[in-house]
C-alpha cells in the first residue's frame, strides 16, 4: 500500500469565518457570509511549498454550512475574486432564482459586488456548494465547500459525524497550480482536467479521531473536476446509508470500497474495530495502486459498542415519477477525442467539427447541439414525469446532474452486447441528483418536474 499522495496524470485578505448558525425559534433564519477570494493553502507534505488558491473564507474546503431541514437559510456572498462568480447549491431542490447558474438563473456577481441567496432546504443529507461560472477554473482553484442539512437521524445514533471532501489538484513541482492547463483542449476532449495530488479536507493526509467500537458517520463528497474516486476503510466494510443526500437501506460496501463520481456524495456508517493507538487507513483505490489518503486514529474512550445493522436514515419526501404517463426523451452525448464531431449546430448554424474545435472550443454535443442553445431541450408541465434516456456515444464517462430535482435510475445497459449491465442494487433504492454514464452505455432515469424554472 502506497503512502505517497500522487495520482498519475492520465494521457487521456484578513481571515473571516462563516457567520455562526443562529437559530432561536422555529422561524429563525440561519445566517452565513461566504467570501470567495485569493489565498494560500498547505496541500503538500509538511514544510513543502504552499499553494496559491482561491478559497471561500480563506479555507479549502470552504466553511461547512450546517443548517436544519425545513428551516430558512440566508447566505450573503461577497465576491472578492478578479472574475464574476456565482454559487450553486448542489443537490438542494431550490427555488430556481437561487440556483446560482450564471446567465441562466441569475447574472454572475461582479468583482466587488455581493448577492444574497435565500432558500429553505426540503431535504436532510449531504450536499455541497461551488461556483457555476467558469467552473472548470474556479472549482479547480479551490472554490467548494460542504452543505450539511440536519434532520435525517436522531441524537446519539452515531458517536461521531465527519465530512470528507475529496479533491485532486493539478500542481507543478513548485507546489503551484498548473494554470497553463486551464482551458486545455486536450483535457476538454478527453476525460477532463485530472489532478495529480489528492487531498481530503484540503490536507495531504486527513487525521480523524475515533474510539474503538464507535459507530461513526463518514460523509464523502467528490469535488474534483473530472476524476471518479473510490474509497475504502482498511480492514473495515462500512454500510452505505445515503447516496447524493438521499437515504438507502444500509448496504455493505464492496471489498475495494465505494465509487464516487465528480459531484456525487456517499454517506457511510463505520463500526470501528481496533484498540487505542491503532491507525486505520482511508485509502483511494480507483487506480492500480492503493493510495493512503488519511487515517482514523483510535484513542482511549468509552463507547456504546454497537453491533447491529445501522438503522435507516429518515427518508425525505421526494415525488415518485409516474411512469404510466411519462414523457419519453433522449439525450445523446457525442463528440470528444476518438469520436470527434463531424458537425453540430452552434448558435443557430451547422458548423463542421474542425471549425467548432479551432474557432469556438466546442468539442461535444447534446442531441447535435454544441454549447447552450437559446431554445430549451424540452418544456414540461408542473407535475409531469420525464423519462430521460441518456445515451453516451463518446469514448469517455460523463457525470450528468439534474438541477433542482432528484431522479430514479430505472435501467442501465451497455451498447455493446458482450458487456454486462451495471449492478443497480444500490441505485435502484435511492433517488440521485448526479449519475455517471460510462462510454457506450445507455442509462434511463425518471423524475417528476415539480420545481418550476430553467
Amino acid at each position: 500500500m502506497l503512502t505517497r499522495r500522487i495520482f498519475l496524470l492520465s494521457s487521456v485578505g484578513a481571515m473571516s469565518a462563516a457567520l455562526p448558525l443562529s437559530i432561536t425559534d422555529a422561524s429563525a433564519i440561519a445566517n452565513y457570509r461566504v467570501i470567495p477570494r485569493a489565498g494560500t493553502a498547505s496541500l503538500l507534505e509538511e514544510n513543502d511549498a504552499v499553494t496559491n488558491v482561491w478559497a471561500y473564507n480563506d479555507t479549502v474546503p470552504g466553511p461547512t454550512i450546517r443548517v436544519q431541514k425545513g428551516k430558512p437559510v440566508k447566505i450573503e456572498v461577497i465576491n472578492q475574486l478578479e472574475q464574476p462568480t456565482t454559487i450553486h447549491w448542489h443537490g438542494i431542490r431550490i427555488d430556481n432564482s437561487m440556483d446560482g447558474v450564471a446567465n441562466l438563473t441569475q447574472e454572475p456577481i461582479p468583482p466587488g459586488n455581493s448577492f444574497i441567496y435565500r432558500f429553505t432546504p426540503p431535504d436532510a443529507g449531504t450536499f455541497w456548494y461551488h461556483p457555476h461560472n467558469r467552473t472548470w477554473e474556479q472549482l479547480a482553484r479551490g472554490l467548494y465547500g460542504s452543505l450539511i442539512v440536519e434532520g435525517d437521524s436522531v441524537s446519539g445514533e452515531f458517536d461521531r459525524d465527519y465530512t470528507i471532501v475529496a479533491d485532486d489538484w493539478r500542481l507543478q513541482q513548485n507546489g503551484l497550480i498548473h494554470e497553463e492547463s486551464f482551458g486545455s483542449l486536450h483535457d476538454w476532449s478527453h476525460t477532463g482536467r485530472l489532478g495529480n495530488i489528492l487531498t481530503l479536507n484540503g490536507k495531504p493526509y486527513e487525521n480523524l479521531d475515533v474510539v474503538a467500537d464507535e459507530r461513526i458517520r463518514l460523509r464523502f463528497i467528490n469535488t474534483s473536476n473530472a476524476r471518479t474516486m473510490r474509497f475504502a476503510i482498511d480492514r473495515h466494510q462500512p454500510w452505505i446509508v445515503a447516496l447524493d443526500g438521499q437515504p438507502v437501506p444500509p448496504i455493505k460496501t464492496q471489498a475495494d470500497g465505494v465509487s464516487i463520481a465528480p459531484a456525487q456524495r456517499v454517506d457511510l456508517i463505520v463500526d470501528v474495530h481496533g484498540k487505542a493507538g491503532n491507525k486505520i487507513t482511508i485509502v483511494e483505490t480507483s487506480g492500480a495502486e492503493r493510495l493512503v489518503a488519511g487515517y482514523l486514529n483510535c484513542k482511549e474512550g468509552k463507547t456504546n459498542g454497537r453491533k447491529s445493522t445501522p438503522p435507516h436514515l429518515a427518508a425525505n419526501t421526494v415525488a415518485e415519477p409516474d411512469l404510466t404517463s411519462a414523457t419519453d426523451l433522449e439525450l445523446v452525448m457525442s463528440g470528444g477525442a476518438m469520436h470527434f464531431l463531424a458537425s453540430a449546430n452552434f448558435k443557430g448554424n451547422e458548423i463542421d467539427g474542425r471549425t467548432l474545435a479551432r474557432q469556438h472550443k466546442q468539442l461535444w454535443a447534446f442531441n447535435g447541439q454544441a454549447g447552450m442553445s437559446e431554445d430549451p431541450m424540452f418544456a414540461a408541465k408542473l407535475g409531469e414525469t420525464i423519462k430521460l434516456k441518456l445515451i453516451n456515444e463518446t469514448a469517455w464517462p460523463h457525470a450528468i446532474h439534474i438541477h433542482g430535482h432528484h431522479f430514479r435510475i430505472l435501467n442501465r445497459q451497455a451498447i455493446q452486447a458482450q458487456e454486462k449491465p451495471v449492478n443497480l442494487k444500490e441505485e435502484a433504492q435511492s433517488f440521485r441528483d448526479t449519475i455517471l454514464v460510462s462510454p457506450d452505455e445507455v442509462a434511463e432515469i425518471a423524475f417528476m418536474a415539480d420545481n418550476p424554472g430553467k
